[in-house]
């Protein structure tokens, strides 16, 4: 069955990159990473989440891209990076950090945003070195570190065993999304978007998640059920954001509360009214302003030279912002919002 393309044109079609490289990591998997934008300028890495790709980002990296040198990088089974057999949380935090040290200089620090499951390769690599060596700050959007099949709303029936044993079998079904029609666009809507999102957000998703292989699909669905990650939270002590949505489903905003409580740096948690679970697309404007002014404030200019061991790969030939309704400082650490993938 042949997969569909990401969108070709508008504010979601990805970006050509600069250049493109293969970062290695720990376990010998080839993860492909893309550059975009020019070098001497502050670096941003996005780390996209579950069904996703680098394409997921294509607002963020065009808007930029211009004064900013931004790496993305696909996860292990998704997008141009092979599949593995290790399916872990350990194995999110190699691969951040393979990538980290591919990209950046020995001391260079940068900006690190990471939705839903890239959120979660920040939080299991917080304590690693070459984390720590090179996180000048970090944005986590629509993201939580335990009890994600518990918590989520997917399903329209009250908490308990029963909605937990079906959203389990729902999100870890082995079944074929099959082609973009638009029956799959209400029902990708409908679990991983806020009621608000244009056409053309929800097909530049639906795009990217059924490119997605099933057996990825399902592997990573059983590490996001037994996920854990409540030390990794305690241990990111820099300067860290949170964005989430209301209308959230997969990561509710229970799960940005309950981080934005532990971070020890917290910068603020915005809370974006209607919003689901795609906040990058939905809220493209203000997830792009949050990365700027982490960028402004907290990383500074360092030459960018790869200095790990990475395969260069031959250039690839060419081809309405939400309010936030909890402010986030940029600076100063703010509260958690009240009450409650």
């Amino acid at each position: 069955m042949s997969r569909p393309a990401h969108v070709s044109a508008g504010p979601y079609a990805p970006p050509v990159p600069a250049r493109e490289l293969t970062a290695v990591s720990a376990d010998g998997t080839r993860l492909h990473v893309e550059v975009h934008g020019p070098d001497g300028v502050p670096a941003v890495v996005l780390a996209h989440g579950w069904t996703c790709s680098t394409a997921f980002w294509a607002a963020q990296i065009r808007e930029l891209a211009p004064d900013h040198r931004v790496i993305a990088y696909d996860q292990r089974g998704h997008g141009r990076t092979p599949a593995s057999r290790d399916c872990t949380t350990d194995a999110l935090a190699d691969d951040l950090e393979a990538v980290l040290t591919a990209t950046l200089a020995p001391g260079e620090q940068a900006v690190i945003a990471g939705h839903s499951m890239g959120g979660m390769a920040v939080m299991a690599a917080s304590a690693r070195p070459a984390f720590v060596e090179h996180a000048g700050a970090v944005l986590l959007c629509s993201t939580g570190s335990s009890r994600l099949v518990a918590e989520s709303t997917v399903l329209p029936i009250g908490p308990g065993r029963v909605r937990t044993w079906l959203t389990r079998r729902v999100l870890g079904s082995r079944a074929p999304l099959g082609p973009v029609t638009p029956a799959a666009r209400r029902i990708l809507k409908y679990a991983t978007m806020g009621p608000g999102s244009t056409p053309h957000m929800v097909e530049a998703c639906a795009r990217i998640v059924h490119a997605c292989p099933r057996t990825v699909r399902h592997s990573w669905s059983h590490v996001l059920d037994l996920l854990d990650l409540g030390h990794g939270v305690r241990e990111l002590r820099v300067p860290t954001a949170v964005v989430a949505g209301t209308a959230d489903r997969l990561t509710p905003p229970v799960h940005a509360r309950a981080i934005a409580a532990e971070l020890p740096h917290c910068l603020g948690l915005t809370e974006l009214p209607g919003v689901g679970h795609m906040t990058p697309v939905e809220a493209p404007d203000l997830v792009t302003a949050r990365i700027r002014e982490l960028v402004a404030s907290h990383t500074s200019t360092a030459p960018a030279v790869p200095v790990a061991p990475a395969v260069p790969v031959a250039p690839a030939v060419s081809a309405a912002p939400a309010t936030p309704a909890v402010p986030a400082a940029p600076v100063a650490p703010a509260a958690p919002a009240e009450e409650s993938a």
